[in-house]
C-alpha cells in the first residue's frame, strides 16, 4: 500500500496558471510562488467583489481518535467528487502547522487519493506565511521588551506582561523561561513564555481580517501588557503596528494550489482548534465564495471545537452563513469510543458500536441547534461490515440526517459522488436558518456556560480563583461584549481526555481566561490543554528523511 507522500509524489500537477484558468483567473492576477503554488492578488479580489456569493459548506468530525476520522481527506474528497459532477467548487483549508508534523499528528493535506498538492512544500515551507506570522510576534515581543528597556514610559509592570514569544513548533521547555539574565544592557530579568504560532493572536487576526486597514486595526488593539494601576498597554501604544503589518502584508493574501485532480484550493492561514479558534482565513474563504459555485470548509478537530468555533466566532465575525454541515465519522472511531481498543476495531461489534455512537449523536445534536441541515458521512474502510453500515445509516436518517458513504480516501474525487450528491440534494431541499449559539449581550461567564452545557453536556463549570479574577477584571475593562473562544481538549467532549463517547456528569474546569482584543475574543483555558505542545517519545520527525535528489521521505 503506498503512502500519501508517495501517492503525492507520483501525482503529476498542472502549472498552477492553468487551474487559476478554471477560475477565470488571469496569470497576471496571481503572485506566482514557482510552477505549482500562488498567491491570490488584491487586485483580483476587489475585481470580483461584486459576484454573487456560492454555497458555502463545512466539513467537521466527531471527536478524534488514534483511529483516525478523516475530515481534511473529505473536504478535499468532496471538492474532487463536485468536480466529477462538472460543479465549478473551490476548497477551502487551513495551512498546517510544523509543530504536528514533527510530532505525532502528521501533516494536513488530506490523505489516500483526496490530498491537495505540493504536499512536501505545503507541509513544511509553503509560501512563509507561518514565518512571517511568527516574525511579526516576535518583532512585538522585542518591542515590548525594548520599551521597558529604554526608560519604560508607559509605566509597564513587568510581572504583567501578556505577551508571548512563538514559535511553530512543539517545544515544551519553552514553555516558562527566564529572559534578560546577564548585566544591565541585556534587560529587565522577568519571566517570559512561548507558544506554538497557531495558537498566536496574530494568527487569529490574521485570519479574522477583512483587508489590510482591517489588520492594522486589529494589530493595533491586541494587548501585550498591563500597566502598574492595572491598564492595558497595546501594540499600538509601543508603535509596533506599522513594522508587523509591513512583514505580514504578503501572508495577507489567501494561496492557491490543487488537488490530485486538479481541483482548485485556497489554503490559508491554521490556528489549532483545541487553543485558538481552529478555522482558516475570512479573506480565502470569502474569495473562495466569490470564485466558485460550492465552497467547501472545514474547521479543526472535533465539532464540539472546530465547527462551535467556526459558527460563533467566524461568522459572527464575518458574516458568513453555512448552507449545509458534512459531520464525518467512522466505524472504527465510534467502536473505539465505545471501549474497543485499537487492535481489534477491525472486527464486527455491534455492541460497541451501539455503545459509541452516543458521540456521533451529541455531535448532530449541537450542529442542529445551529439550524443548518447536516448530512453525516461515514469514511469507509475495508474492515466496515453491512451490518455496522446500516446500523449507522439508520441512526442518522432516525435523526433527521442525509447519510453517504465516502470511498475518497481510496477512488479520490469518484469515491466521493455518492457524499456529493446527498450534499447537491440537501443543498436544494432544505434551507439553513444559520444562527449564533449565544447573544453577545450575555456576560462572560453566561457564554462559557452556554457553551460548555449546551455543546459539551456539562452540568456546569468550576472556576479556579485566577480565572474568577481575570473574567471580572476583563468585564470592567470593556470586554465582556466579545465573543469566548475555548481552549479544550481535542479527545473528548468534556475537558478530561479520557472521557470518550458521551459523557455524563462532568463539570468544566477553567484555569484561566485572557483577552485577544485584536482578534476579537476572549480565549478561555480548560483541563490540562497546552498552548505549547510537547514532542511524543517517538516523535514523527525520527521518520523523516531527504535523498541525494532532494526527494523527501516519511512526510506524511
Amino acid at each position: 500500500m503506498k503512502t500519501d507522500i508517495e501517492i503525492a509524489q507520483e501525482a503529476v500537477m498542472e502549472p498552477i496558471v492553468k487551474v487559476a484558468q478554471k477560475l477565470g483567473i488571469k496569470e497576471d492576477e496571481l503572485e506566482l510562488y514557482g510552477k505549482y503554488k500562488a498567491k491570490i492578488s488584491d487586485e483580483y479580489m476587489n475585481s470580483i467583489k461584486g459576484n454573487p456569493d456560492g454555497k458555502l459548506v463545512l466539513v467537521t468530525a466527531i471527536n478524534p481518535t488514534p483511529a483516525g476520522e478523516g475530515k481534511t481527506t473529505t473536504s478535499v474528497g468532496l471538492g474532487e467528487a463536485f468536480g466529477k459532477l462538472g460543479k465549478k467548487a473551490v476548497i477551502a483549508l487551513r495551512e498546517p502547522s510544523l509543530g504536528p508534523c514533527f510530532g505525532i499528528k502528521g501533516g494536513a493535506a488530506g490523505g489516500g487519493y483526496a490530498q491537495v498538492v505540493p504536499m512536501e512544500d505545503l507541509n513544511l515551507h509553503f509560501t512563509g506565511d507561518f514565518h512571517a506570522i511568527t516574525s511579526a510576534n516576535n518583532l512585538c515581543a522585542a518591542l515590548l521588551d525594548n520599551h521597558i528597556q529604554q526608560g519604560n514610559e508607559l509605566g509597564i509592570d513587568t510581572r504583567q506582561v501578556v505577551w508571548k514569544r512563538c514559535l511553530d513548533m512543539n517545544d515544551r521547555v519553552l514553555r516558562n523561561i527566564v529572559v534578560g539574565l546577564g548585566n544591565k544592557m541585556d534587560g529587565t530579568v522577568r519571566e517570559d513564555h512561548f507558544v506554538i504560532t497557531v495558537a498566536t493572536e496574530i494568527m487569529a487576526v490574521l485570519c479574522l481580517a477583512e483587508d489590510m486597514d482591517d489588520l492594522k486595526e486589529r494589530l493595533s488593539r491586541m494587548v501585550v501588557a498591563y500597566t502598574f494601576d492595572g491598564k492595558p498597554v497595546t501594540a499600538g501604544d509601543i508603535h509596533a503596528v506599522g513594522s508587523m503589518a509591513a512583514l505580514l502584508k504578503d501572508a495577507l493574501k489567501p494561496n492557491l494550489i490543487q488537488t490530485l485532480e486538479h481541483t482548485p484550493a485556497l489554503v490559508h492561514g491554521g490556528p489549532f482548534a483545541n487553543i485558538a479558534h481552529g478555522c482558516n482565513s475570512v479573506r480565502a474563504t470569502k474569495t473562495a465564495l466569490k470564485m466558485a459555485d460550492y465552497v467547501i470548509t472545514e474547521a479543526g478537530f472535533g465539532a464540539d471545537l472546530g465547527a462551535e468555533k467556526f459558527f460563533d466566532i467566524k461568522c459572527r465575525m464575518s458574516g458568513l452563513k453555512p448552507d449545509a454541515v458534512v459531520l464525518v465519522a467512522t466505524v472504527r472511531a465510534l467502536k473505539y469510543n465505545g471501549g474497543v481498543p485499537k487492535a481489534e476495531l477491525g472486527s464486527e461489534n455491534l455492541e460497541a458500536l451501539e455503545k459509541g455512537i452516543v458521540n456521533l449523536e451529541k455531535h448532530i445534536e449541537n450542529l442542529q441547534k445551529y439550524d443548518v441541515p447536516v448530512v453525516v458521512t461515514l469514511n469507509s474502510f475495508i474492515s466496515d461490515t453491512a451490518a455496522e453500515i446500516a446500523f449507522v445509516k439508520k441512526f442518522c436518517e432516525d435523526r433527521g440526517c442525509e447519510f453517504a458513504i465516502s470511498q475518497v480516501w481510496e477512488k479520490g474525487g469518484e469515491g466521493g459522488i455518492e457524499l456529493a450528491q446527498k450534499v447537491l440534494e440537501t443543498l436544494e431541499k432544505k434551507e439553513s436558518h444559520f444562527h449564533v449559539l449565544y447573544e453577545d449581550t450575555l456576560s462572560l461567564k453566561e457564554k462559557i456556560a452556554a457553551v460548555s452545557k449546551e455543546i459539551y453536556g456539562a452540568d456546569g463549570v468550576v472556576y479556579s480563583p485566577a480565572a474568577e479574577k481575570q473574567l471580572k477584571k476583563l468585564t470592567e475593562l470593556g470586554f465582556g461584549g466579545l465573543p469566548v473562544c475555548m481552549a479544550k481538549t481535542q479527545y473528548s467532549l468534556s475537558d478530561n481526555p479520557d472521557l470518550l463517547g458521551r459523557p455524563e456528569g462532568f463539570e468544566i474546569n477553567v484555569r484561566e481566561a485572557y483577552v485577544s482584543a485584536g482578534a476579537g475574543f476572549v480565549v478561555v483555558l480548560t483541563g490540562a490543554v497546552m498552548t505549547m505542545p510537547g514532542l511524543p517519545k517517538t516523535p514523527a520527525a525520527f521518520s523523516i528523511d531527504v535523498d541525494e535528489g532532494g526527494r523527501i521521505t516519511g512526510l506524511f
